[in-house]
């Protein structure tokens, strides 16, 4: 068994956002970027599954699309503990575009589980997992928020409305994660920083493909009113300023 995690190249949670080019393109300057972390959580998951496996797990790969600055970022992943990597060169533009570009890079590649966090944390669009699985014609399993390999089946676990389901589906197929599959993210070590240095990264040209969308400008949510602190004795002034201002009675 082969297995592929898709990867998203993204800003750390505390970058401050910025905007140029009159609010139409974001500003990188000064940007850290990280693996995102839904995408980091079914790595580890993924590594977990083969080195319990026995062998039965081949390698477990990691997918990305972007620019030759991503690279720090797909060699994180490759220090945590991926096999070989893979990033499409060119620039993630929409969900389809990145889903398009996945699904023509591993068509010949023969993996049997490909795995993806339920969205990025930058865009938030929680489309890719389902496009890809869409796309290369096979099954997809969203809301995953467990992955066991019993007597060569993949068992998933999913959360619904009011509860959670268990469910087996056939190889290949898409899992989409979100948080608890796994539970926190591998840290790289020191050796594996170095042995990251020396596994795979290959480069695949990206296929044609054709632009769905196009962002017309950015803008910041509008900036939080200053805090009013109200008297507990003064029940009035409080109904008042949840009325009037608050809107919410």
């Amino acid at each position: 068994m082969k297995i592929l995690i898709c990867i998203s190249n993204v800003p750390d949670t505390t970058t401050k956002i910025r905007f140029v080019n009159n609010n139409t393109a974001f500003d990188t300057n000064g940007v850290q970027w990280i693996i995102n972390p839904w995408d980091e959580l079914a790595l580890t998951r993924a590594l977990e599954l083969k080195e319990a496996s026995g062998g039965a797990i081949e390698k477990v790969s990691v997918i990305s699309v972007g620019p030759q600055s991503a690279e720090p970022t797909i060699r994180k992943a490759l220090a945590i503990g991926a096999d070989d990597a893979f990033r499409v060169n060119t620039e993630p533009t929409d969900a389809y575009g990145v889903a398009y570009q996945i699904a023509e890079a591993v068509k010949s590649l023969g993996y049997d589980m490909i795995i993806s966090g339920i969205e990025s944390s930058d865009y938030n669009g929680a489309a890719v997992g389902g496009m890809i699985a869409e796309l290369l014609g096979i099954p997809s399993v969203s809301s995953v928020s467990k992955i066991d390999i019993k007597g060569g089946s993949v068992i998933l676990k999913r959360e619904i409305d009011g509860g959670s389901e268990i469910v087996a589906t056939q190889l290949p197929f898409v899992a989409i994660i979100q948080k608890g599959v796994a539970i926190e993210p591998r840290i790289p070590s020191m050796r594996g920083i170095m042995m990251s240095r020396k596994k795979p990264l290959n480069i695949v040209e990206a296929a044609a493909a054709d632009t769905m969308t196009e962002f017309v400008s950015y803008e910041l949510p509008p900036v939080r009113a200053a805090c009013k602190m109200v008297d507990p004795e003064n029940m009035k002034e409080l109904v008042n300023l949840l009325h009037t201002e608050a809107k919410v009675i």
